[in-house]
């Protein structure tokens, strides 16, 4: 068996990391489960909460996704009362989320079990590489991705 063969091998950082998100995503909803939130979920009400009463492409941009996936992402928020939307008072055309009551108490429940998944999370990979891990991903996440033209077939 070569090496490239081998089970798990990839040298695409891209299907290894894809690879990655699914396990620590399935790992992170599990332990968010008791919330009833998503660890996407779990992730924009804490970036609407950081951002105070954010614009949606503020929240867009930041969590790199597009604008209709963060509709599609808060529509059960929205309907389950933990956000609410609305116009932004110095341009209406600009629409802002923001926690409702209900949705600070629902983070504030799932930052408790997400908190248990985090130290479970460093206690098997490690404090500091964990940390290691985030930078990396951050600085990964950060870098202006642009494919050059394709060149024509011969």
């Amino acid at each position: 068996m070569t090496e490239a063969q081998q089970p798990g091998f990839s040298r695409c950082n891209n299907a290894t990391l894809r690879r990655t998100a699914r396990r620590l995503g399935r790992f992170y909803d599990d332990a968010l489960a008791p919330s009833g939130l998503k660890g996407t979920q779990f992730g924009l009400l804490f970036q609407i909460h950081a951002g105070g009463e954010p614009a949606m492409g503020e929240i867009a941009e930041e969590l790199i996704m597009d604008l209709s996936a963060l509709g599609h992402t808060l529509k059960p928020l929205i309907r389950d009362g933990y956000v609410e939307t609305f116009a932004d008072k110095a341009d209406r055309r600009i629409k802002r989320v923001r926690l409702t009551p209900q949705g600070q108490a629902k983070l504030d429940e799932a930052i408790k079990l997400w908190s248990a998944a985090q130290r479970q999370f460093e206690d098997m990979v490690g404090v500091e590489r964990a940390a290691k891990l985030r930078a990396t991903l951050d600085e990964v996440a950060a870098l202006d991705f642009e494919l050059a033209a394709a060149a024509p077939s011969i």
